[in-house]
């Protein structure tokens, strides 16, 4: 799934893909969200990502895309 996170103060989105199922990711951006603590993801490349929940200002879910190469329509 792809993830897109705006974080307040920054013209940038954080943007990563995930194995992880929808459900395990929503409930992890609740507990951070609720506790005020940190929002801590995996991407699919074992990379972790650390999101203090108080500077998040959106969150996107969605399937992931596949990059299209080439000139096709």
């Amino acid at each position: 799934m792809e993830i897109k996170i705006g974080v307040q103060y920054s013209a940038r989105e954080i943007s990563l893909d995930s194995d992880d199922k929808p459900e395990d990711v929503r409930a992890a951006i609740d507990a951070a969200i609720a506790s005020g603590g940190v929002l801590t993801l995996t991407d699919d490349r074992g990379r972790t990502v650390l999101v203090p929940a108080d500077k998040i200002t959106y969150i996107e879910l969605g399937p992931t895309t596949s990059r299209k190469v080439g000139f096709g329509h």
